[in-house]
């Protein structure tokens, strides 16, 4: 029961040591900060992903896990078409499965498991929010992954859908 609150505060120490570039946006005489993702931020961020994940692998005894570029793609192009669909569900607006997806882009592997959201927060604050619920933990701490896509979709307003799947 201690590694829950240590994986919580390893992921606090990970999301302060953050950099991001917010855009102030003015709203009911109050400024809140929106997280804005650059372009050139790709590899930083998916990067700052893999490093959560595996730190919160390391605490529960399992192994890291390496970026895959069809699993990037797979999640990328599930993020774009939540927002085009503007909902957060596993199927695709053609009707496929996150399985399909990771065949159309040559994955090999098995795939293990999808975890999705809608949301405004950064990949660090959704990655400690899918720790929160055992269905999006398990595909997290799949004991079998190897492999790991995730990506987003930013919406104009700023929005984001977050895609995460894991394979073997």
């Amino acid at each position: 029961m201690l590694r829950f609150p240590f994986i919580i505060a390893t992921l606090a120490i990970l999301l302060s040591a953050c950099t991001t570039t917010p855009a102030g946006v003015s709203g009911g005489g109050e400024t809140s900060r929106i997280y804005q993702i650059d372009r050139r931020d790709t590899a930083e961020i998916q990067f700052r992903m893999l490093d959560g994940v595996n730190a919160l692998r390391s605490a529960s005894g399992r192994a890291p896990l390496e970026l895959d570029a069809n699993l990037n793609a797979a999640a990328a192009t599930h993020s774009r078409d939540m927002a085009v669909q503007n909902r957060p569900w596993h199927f695709g607006s053609d009707g496929s499965s996150p399985i399909d997806r990771a065949r159309r882009v040559g994955y090999q592997g098995q795939l293990l498991g999808e975890n999705i959201s809608e949301t405004y927060e950064t990949e660090l604050e959704t990655l400690a929010a899918w720790m929160e619920l055992r269905e999006t933990r398990d595909v997290v701490l799949a004991p079998d992954a190897r492999k790991m896509g995730f990506a987003w979709f930013q919406e104009d307003g700023g929005k984001i859908w977050w895609t995460l799947v894991t394979g073997t």
